[in-house]
Parts: structure tokens; sequence; C-alpha cells
């Protein structure tokens, strides 16, 4: 049945500023006030009240601060710290709006398509909640239904993240944001549309067929929407509870080498990366392997870029510069000097590193947890001091996944030969065989063509 999508109003956006205004102008003014008047404020105070706002909200902002959180110098340190910690967590819609979303999107007899349907949610989200059916086949399903109004939430959170990061940067930045913008503006537009989303989950079963560890919902023909998306019910515990309960080294162990052939076969092999390594993103099966949600944010790359993250890799390794230089050009980057290039090795080498170290070991060798931030704050006032950067906008989802993983790995206290299973990955690597794979892969699985800008 057709339905009416929800449009962005101009109405919509001004309601949704109003309520989000208050907590970004505060960052603008304290910017402002520290840098040109020389007031000292408390970002730390600040950045949780921040946190307790956007925390408190559905939708895109949320979203998009979890982005940001792991994006080096998007944001001050303070404010990216408390950012961190949201989760996705918003109050569930009642079951009034639940009826009325399925009728919009599977016609007035929609509860004749089903032998059960939870009234309660049984995971709430920032763009949607999830509801627990099942088919009259017997099928057990998930239902994934989009908050109301989402298009105009996402319209108004995007221009209160530009005001803030573009005050922040006119200030005190030393990496300009502006493709990263663009790029986290296309990503979160396309996680609106979950048909997009149930062709990228169809690509996701196809690439990790062959993956034991790894399990991929099956979206249900005929029960989805641009803002219904009904999957196959997968069994599992949520990552962090199950690491609440102190799992064995083994089961610690499994579960990292599914996180990373779950991110890095389709990546090495396909050149599509799963760009939300959130924690809410996993959960354990009862065998120790693992299930893997959320498809909303993919990014496709071409096959040569694909190639330059492998020729940085190979440049760390051989102290190779002008190797470097090659790879930094095909991710992007323009108009690197010498200085800028040893600033942004030092970056390199730390994220390499455990790839480079052929033995079994943590990701992270020593505990302190702040390692990673005094790294990249030394990068960062390596690359004020030579003039700042433009990020290519392939940069974002490749250095979410990253951190994002780095961080779980930590978490996890994995103790894997991480360069033997990425050496595994990249051994046949060929730029024609990889460019014909992805995209059959990407025809079969109807995703669209422009997926990745």
């Amino acid at each position: 049945m057709a339905v009416t999508e929800d449009r962005s109003t101009l109405f919509g956006e001004v309601r949704r500023m109003v309520r989000t205004s208050g907590a970004v102008g505060g960052i603008a003014a304290r910017m402002v006030g520290a840098r040109a008047f020389g007031v000292k404020t408390d970002r730390s105070a600040h950045a949780e009240d921040l946190k307790q706002i956007l925390g408190g909200l559905k939708g895109p902002l949320m979203k998009v601060a979890q982005f940001l959180s792991t994006v080096p110098d998007a944001l001050p340190a303070e404010y990216a710290a408390e950012l961190a910690q949201l989760q996705a967590n918003a109050p569930p819609m009642g079951w009034a709006f639940v009826r009325r979303r399925m009728q919009g999107e599977l016609g007035p007899d929609w509860r004749s398509k089903f032998a059960a349907f939870g009234q309660e949610a049984a995971a709430a989200a920032s763009l949607g909640q999830v509801h627990r059916a099942r088919l009259r086949d017997g099928r057990e399903v998930a239902c994934k239904l989009q908050y109301p109004d989402m298009p105009s939430t996402v319209e108004a959170d995007l221009r209160q993240v530009r005001l803030a990061m573009g005050l922040y940067h006119r200030m005190d930045g030393a990496i300009r944001q502006d493709e990263i913008l663009k790029e986290l503006t296309e990503r979160l537009r396309e996680e609106l549309d979950y048909l997009r989303e149930a062709a990228q989950m169809r690509l996701y079963r196809r690439m990790l067929a062959n993956e034991p560890l790894v399990h991929v919902p099956e979206p249900v023909d005929g029960y989805c929407t641009r803002r219904l998306l009904t999957m196959t019910w997968l069994e599992g515990r949520p990552l962090q509870r199950r690491l609440e309960e102190n799992p064995s080294q083994e089961e610690r162990n499994r579960i990292a080498e599914a996180l990373f052939r779950a991110w890095y076969v389709p990546l090495y092999r396909y050149g599509i990366l799963h760009g939300d390594p959130h924690m809410g993103n996993y959960q354990v099966r009862p065998d120790g392997s693992l299930n893997l949600l959320d498809f909303g944010a993919i990014r496709v790359f071409e096959a040569k870029f694909v190639h330059g993250v492998i020729q940085l890799y190979e440049a760390v390794r051989d102290e190779d510069m002008d190797k470097a230089y090659r790879a930094y050009t095909i991710w992007g980057f323009s108009n690197l000097g010498r200085e800028q290039m040893d600033v942004l090795n030092e970056w390199a080498r730390f994220l390499y590193e455990p790839l480079l170290d052929d033995r079994v070991r943590r990701i992270q060798l020593t505990d302190d947890p702040n390692y990673g931030r005094a790294v990249a704050g030394r990068v960062l006032e390596g690359l004020k001091r030579t003039g700042g950067v433009t990020p290519p906008r392939q940069f974002l989802l490749m250095d979410r996944s990253a951190i994002g993983l780095g961080g779980v790995f930590l978490r996890l206290k994995a103790e894997l030969n991480w360069s033997r299973l990425f050496r595994g990955l990249i051994g046949d690597f060929d730029e024609q065989v990889l460019a014909a794979r992805q995209a059959d892969a990407l025809a079969q699985a109807g995703v669209p063509a422009t997926v990745g800008g």
C-alpha cells in the first residue's frame, strides 16, 4: 500500500531547533567567551549538561554525537568525552503511535498479517524502535518502526551541529571538517530510508554468508517500507551485558575475531564498510558467535581507495614516505607537506601498529586508557603547527570504525594475532577483482549504485 511520507517542514525544523539550540548555543557562547575575552569556563560541567540534554532526545542528534565523539578535533575534548557515553536509550513511543504507524505502512488490516505482535517495544534506538512479532507462517520477526517526523528532525539537528562545529573550528580547530560534514549529512539522510537498509542487510548476508561466527538478520519481503523494516528475529544477548558476566578468554577471543571479520571481510573483499561500530549493534549468541545489527550507515569505496588503505599499511611497515604520500593522495588528501605527512604518519602508526606485530597480543599493549587520546593530542598539536588539514569525506567512517572497533577490542581484552588476521584478508588483493565482486554483490542485493557518493 502506498503511504504518505513524513516531509521536512519548516515548522518541524523550528520546533526541533527550539529544543536543541540551548545546548548548542551554550557551546558557542562558552567558546566565544573563552577565545575573545579570556573567560574561563568549566567545559566538563557544561559537557555533562549537554549529554543530559542530548541523551533525552530521540533522533539523529544523539547519533551524530556518537559519530563525532570518535572524530579527532570535531568538538572540544571535554564535549567529545561526554558525548561518547551516549547510548541509544530514548524512551519508546506508546501503543497508539505503533498502531498508527503500522496502519500507515501496511494498511488498515495490518494486524491480520501477524499471528502475534508485541505491544511493548523490545528495543529503542535513535531513529526508531523495535517490536517483536510472529508472522502467520510461524517466523519470529523484529519490526523496526521509524519515529514520527524524522526528516525534519534530521535537518534541524544537522543545522545545530554545523553551527557548533563551525564556530569551534574558526577559533580553535586543526582539522577542517567541511567534507566530513557533507559525508555525515549524506549518510544520516540515507539512514531514514528503511528500504535502503533492507537492501544493505541483504548485501551483508551475501558478503558474510561463509562466515560461521557472524549472523545477519534477513529482511522480510512485503513487510518493509521506507519507515518500517521487518527482519528475522535473532536470539542473543547484548555484548555489553555478556561482558558484565565475565566470559572466558576463549569466548572473548572468539567474539573479537567475529567482529574483525564482520567488518573487514566486506571492506577488503568488496570495498564496503559498516560505519556504525556501536556496542548496541552486537549481540552474543549462546554458542559465542555474533549477531550483527543495524545496516543504515554503509559506505561503498572505490577499489583504488581500499588499495590506498593497504598501501598506507605498507608505507608504515616499510617507513616509505613516497608510498605514504601516494596513499594519502588516493585517500583524497591534497597539498600535503613533509611536516604534515610526518604528523599524519604518527596517527597511522597508532592505528596500524597491532597489524604489524606478528604475534598473539592485545590490541593495545599499554593498559593506559588515555593512551589513544594522548596520541591524538600530539597529532592535533602537530597539525595546528603545520597549518591544519582538510580530511576527505572517506575519512569519517574509516576513522570511526577503526577507533570504535579498537575500543570494543580493548573492552573485550581479546588476545589475537591481529597481523595474521589482517594479512589473511589482503594477501590476494586485486583492484579489478574487488571492483567486479563489489558490482555483482550490489546488484544482487539491490543496493542503489549511489551508496557512498
